[in-house]
């Protein structure tokens, strides 16, 4: 039998579609490969989000910056000196972009002007920190990206 040139494409198309029919559908059904989104609710945190811009533009204009530091015993988020501790309300999420079962939050309670962060709950790699808290009736919100 012999096949000609026309026959030949025809037969190559459908075997190139089949193949990446084939991945595709493996992708989408694996269980093995996790889809998560950000957020859950991506449009209900899309309406706060100006309220997030001005805590962020506040956290700017204060006299001084949030610091975050790498300890021996965790990770060390320090406040400046010009908040009271005991006025000082909110909380710090850390959010892990490859694993969502990783994310947790820590409210924010001061007692010497700095959260530690305890190693056992961080693992190496990316993680982005979220601070918000709120100082006599003011929002502020701080937002970063380490490598741990």
């Amino acid at each position: 039998m012999k096949i000609n040139w026309g026959t030949g494409i025809i037969i190559a198309f459908v075997a190139f579609i089949s193949f990446i029919l084939f991945f595709v559908i493996r992708m989408t059904t694996s269980h093995n490969a996790n889809h998560d989104l950000v957020t859950e609710e991506y449009y209900k945190a899309e309406l706060g989000f100006q309220k997030e811009i001005d805590a962020e533009q506040n956290a700017i204009n204060a006299f001084e910056q949030i610091r975050i530091k790498k300890e021996t015993d965790g990770l060390m988020v320090i406040f400046p000196d010009g908040y009271d501790n005991t006025m000082v309300s909110g909380t710090v999420s850390l959010y892990r972009p490859s694993n969502k079962r990783l994310d947790f939050i820590l409210p924010i309670n001061l007692s010497d002007s700095h959260v530690l962060i305890p190693n056992n709950q961080l693992l190496e790699g990316r993680w982005d920190i979220k601070i918000t808290w709120k100082h006599q009736g003011k929002e502020f919100l701080h937002k970063e990206c380490i490598t741990f």
